[in-house]
């Protein structure tokens, strides 16, 4: 079945040197980031996605995590403004793949931040974290560029981004982790015992892509009714990445 398109971006032979905010830095293995990044994106592949490479940009430690240089939500593609500014010389390549697939092109400008990791959409409804990577100028300019959706704020704590502490399955319950942030904007919630439980990709059915660190979220889910999708992304979770971080989907349009 084709899904869509899942763009994604190899990691940068620099990956190590990424940036690490919340948690202490560990020692990365390139190789084996390379390695796992490929089953990735067979993941993908298997699960009816048509995966496109984003032009590499290796100058760019944290490229791979393409999810925060664009949010497309229906036709509209929006160019992000990371709030890291050593990250926003990503978004060109980025521009470059969504033209490319002639999607309406607009951007965050300055003083607005946003970082696609801190955007999670649930029907017609677009939850925007607001915290270090991304301000309330481009949640302003999100309601402006998406008047057809409902744009809503939401705090976070001392978390990187929005989907570091809570992301959707494919029924709209969130799962979420309470203390990193404000659940109360969501209607249904689940608080996994992993960390990493809360980062789960919707793949389309009943598939649900999910770490490998996450055993007990994911037997959870099976428990539930969903078909978990386990991947190793250890060496991004060193980085503060995770599942939804190494890929942009872009679902295919419904036929009438």
């Amino acid at each position: 079945m084709d899904r869509g398109i899942a763009l994604v971006r190899t990691p940068s032979s620099r990956l190590a040197q990424g940036i690490v905010t919340h948690i202490p830095r560990t020692p990365v293995d390139g190789n084996l980031a390379r390695r796992q990044h490929d089953a990735y994106c067979a993941a993908l592949d298997e699960a009816g996605w048509s995966v496109r490479d984003v032009v590499p940009a290796d100058g760019s430690p944290d490229s791979v995590f393409v999810e925060d240089t664009v949010v497309v939500c229906g036709s509209k593609a929006i160019l992000t403004r990371p709030g890291a500014p050593q990250r926003r010389p990503e978004v060109a390549g980025t521009e470059s793949a969504v033209r490319a697939l002639g999607l309406d092109v607009t951007r965050i400008e300055s003083p607005g931040t946003l970082e696609g990791g801190d955007v999670l959409q649930i029907g017609d409804t677009v939850y925007v974290g607001r915290g270090g990577r991304t301000n309330a100028d481009a949640i302003r300019q999100l309601r402006r560029l998406l008047p057809d959706r409902n744009v809503v704020a939401v705090p976070l704590g001392p978390v990187l981004h929005l989907k570091s502490a809570a992301t959707a399955l494919p029924d709209g319950t969130v799962l979420a982790r309470r203390e990193l942030v404000d659940t109360a904007v969501f209607s249904a919630v689940r608080t996994p015992d992993e960390e990493s439980g809360c980062h789960v990709v919707p793949l389309g059915g009943e598939r649900v892509l999910i770490a490998a660190s996450a055993p007990k979220t994911a037997h959870m889910l099976a428990d539930l009714g969903f078909t978990p999708v386990v991947v190793d992304v250890s060496e991004f979770e060193k980085l503060e990445g995770c599942v939804t971080c190494l890929s942009v989907l872009i679902p295919t349009a419904p036929t009438s």
